[in-house]
């Protein structure tokens, strides 16, 4: 008894304390979202602000128990943790209740969990019991495959269930790849697909790969400096864009301008090589590799975009870069989210006295867009506190991951950041329109048992793992 009491004392009162402070601020959020003037506070069962009241005791009754394990329990038995997880996955692709078109839930009696919140924690544990294994090194073949089919797996379960925003959330884990020692250039890789990615939708796959070719010659030629290798490059491109548009002229062809560019580029692409193996210029490979690869991307999300993805999901996505303008339908819950964020000024309505929220204008304004409700009752200052509150917290989680001692811990705590920092940054750039609504809830905050107690479980083992740093190994 006495261990426990000094690992109570030896949590962080930071961390805990901005926990502490987001839970209830999540839980005023969704009363107020829920509330109704004419019946007042009623503590009926069937209130999601009662309901959410008896998940963080059960949060609580989580914490305490967290305190009860031995802080090797954690790494032990992260296998047996995560293939539990994984099994509910499957078992919820088969028994599984749908909810909003996703079959992610489980119905035990009165309440509904949802196996891929807990998936999440499950991941991160794993991650770093084979990241922190003796000797691990990250670039190599097998480690490689074990750390992909460790995240492949859960996703393409979570995809099958349709519930594409907690998939996406895997991707957070490359911070935590990132700071083990993946290098920067894979992150700007990722971040050049993402760019490509919605040029190719805004402005079509062509001009992704003529903006491509130019680039490529432009850094090529300064970093050559013109000299007679960069011109005779340049000739030899142009002299079959030259010859095909004669013969488009003449009514030889009927090409389109990316065509011949592309055919072009085609024509050429032995001599590139050859000069790049010939005088050992790996530039030239370099840039011939990112057309290439940027080119077969571009054009494969055309094709995912217009032949996998279902027409709703084109239509937010086509909503979201400004295609299109659905205020009836994919674009509703963005554009009334943003008239009640914008509606609370600098200081906000007064807490019940929103009407955006109180006429219910906001679908789901208790769960994904719980954030509207935060800006429209208590305006600018009251969102910039719980964004406040949500970054001291991520910083306080990278302090503590820096200075354990114990791999398994530091990498673990980076998990913690990486998936917090996901829903932060995605949630609310959904109600403000800067990401797709793909139903993502803002951690603490959101209406939830399943998300509240996985966040919770994420965030107090680490500071169980954190309690104990002076005896890691």
């Amino acid at each position: 008894m006495e261990r426990q009491i000094n690992i109570t004392r030896s949590f962080d009162k930071v961390a805990v304390w901005l926990f502490a402070l987001l839970v209830i601020f999540g839980w005023l959020s969704i009363y107020a979202a829920v509330y109704e003037a004419e019946t007042g506070f009623v503590f009926d069962m069937d209130t999601r602000y009662v309901k959410q009241f008896f998940w963080i005791l059960a949060a609580v009754a989580i914490i305490f128990l967290v305190f009860i394990f031995d802080t090797k329990f954690f790494m032990f038995f992260s296998y047996p943790i995560y293939f539990t997880t994984i099994l509910l996955l499957i078992v919820v692709l088969i028994f599984g209740t749908t909810v909003n078109g996703a079959r992610a839930w489980i119905e035990i009696g009165p309440m509904r969990i949802q196996p891929a919140e807990f998936t999440k924690y499950a991941t991160a544990l794993v991650l770093a019991r084979i990241m922190s294994s003796y000797n691990f090194k990250l670039f190599t073949l097998r480690n490689m495959v074990k750390i992909g089919v460790v995240l492949l797996i859960p996703f393409l379960l979570i995809i099958l269930q349709n519930d594409t925003g907690s998939a996406l959330i895997y991707i957070a884990f490359v911070i935590v790849l990132y700071r083990e020692g993946m290098p920067g250039g894979f992150l700007l890789v990722g971040f050049i697909s993402l760019v490509s990615f919605f040029i190719s939708l805004v402005y079509g796959s062509d001009v992704v790969f003529i903006s491509l070719i130019v680039l490529a010659f432009s850094i090529y030629f300064v970093s050559n400096k013109l000299n007679s290798v960069a011109l005779i490059a340049i000739l030899a491109f142009l002299s079959p864009v030259v010859l095909l548009s004669v013969l488009n002229w003449l009514k030889f062809s009927n090409l389109e301008i990316y065509q011949i560019i592309v055919l072009s580029f085609l024509f050429n692409l032995p001599l590139y090589l050859y000069r790049g193996y010939k005088k050992r210029d790996v530039l030239i490979f370099l840039l011939v590799v990112s057309v290439i690869l940027t080119f077969t991307f571009s054009y494969g999300v055309d094709y995912f975009f217009h032949n996998v993805l279902e027409p709703h999901q084109r239509t937010r996505i086509n909503v979201l870069i400004g295609l299109e303008q659905d205020l009836r339908g994919a674009g509703y819950n963005v554009y009334q989210s943003m008239v009640a964020i914008g509606s609370g000024g600098p200081i906000g309505k007064g807490f019940l006295q929103g009407t955006q929220t109180k006429f219910k204008f906001v679908p789901e304004q208790s769960t994904d867009f719980i954030f509207c409700t935060i800006g429209e009752e208590w305006g600018f200052l009251g969102a910039a506190l719980v964004v406040i509150l949500f970054v001291a917290l991520l910083i306080r989680i990278i302090v503590l991951a820096e200075r354990q001692k114990a791999a398994f811990s530091r990498i673990f705590g980076y998990g913690v950041a990486s998936i917090l920092f996901f829903h932060f940054a995605v949630n609310i750039g959904m109600t403000i329109g800067l990401a797709p609504v793909i139903g993502v809830p803002l951690p603490f905050i959101s209406y939830g048992g399943s998300s509240l107690w996985s966040f919770t479980l994420l965030l107090f083992t680490f500071l169980r793992l954190d309690a104990e740093r002076s005896a890691q190994l």
